[in-house]
């Protein structure tokens, strides 16, 4: 597997990888309307925002198998990795932590101090993951207020955090 910088020829599997994030995040959510109708233009939108040279593509056997990026973070020391996409038949191999452990010196080089996800509270595997990839240090919480009628929230028991219980 080699990892590299994205080439424009690389736009529709990285448009593939975006629409199978996407659909997990419709089967997590149970909401089939995220990411609208064509979620792989959503990847069209992270590239002109952060540009070409800030994302990553893994490749096997001439096949993108996985596609991390960089985005600005909340301050001039921070960036933050989006997305993390592993192809579904890849998952579970090594990819994941392989981009992400590329991405470490680059991130040093470019003179941030703090690298930075976010992850839905939901996706307790992303979490996992991220964590066993070095993510340990909590620096940001993020909750959120569901002003809708509790019969038609969403949410289910999540985790304990601080010694309070959130949804998630």
């Amino acid at each position: 597997m080699e990892i590299r910088n994205y080439q424009e020829h690389d736009l529709e599997a990285c448009r593939d990888l975006y629409v199978h994030m996407t659909e997990w995040h419709r089967t997590i959510y149970d909401s089939p309307g995220i990411g609208g109708d064509d979620p792989g233009k959503e990847f069209d939108e992270q590239l002109a925002k952060v540009g070409s040279e800030r994302i990553w593509v893994a490749e096997q056997e001439g096949r993108i198998i996985g596609m991390i990026g960089l985005q600005p973070g909340y301050g001039e020391s921070e960036i933050e990795v989006e997305p993390v996409v592993v192809a579904p038949e890849a998952r579970g191999s090594g990819v994941g932590r392989a981009m992400v452990e590329h991405l470490i010196p680059v991130v040093r080089d470019m003179g941030h101090r703090d690298l930075n996800v976010h992850v839905v509270g939901r996706n307790a595997e992303a979490i996992r993951f991220y964590h066993e990839v070095g993510f340990d240090v909590v620096g940001h919480f993020e909750l959120l207020y569901d002003t809708s009628p509790r019969d038609k929230q969403i949410w289910r028991e999540g985790e304990t955090i601080a010694g309070r219980r959130f949804r998630v």
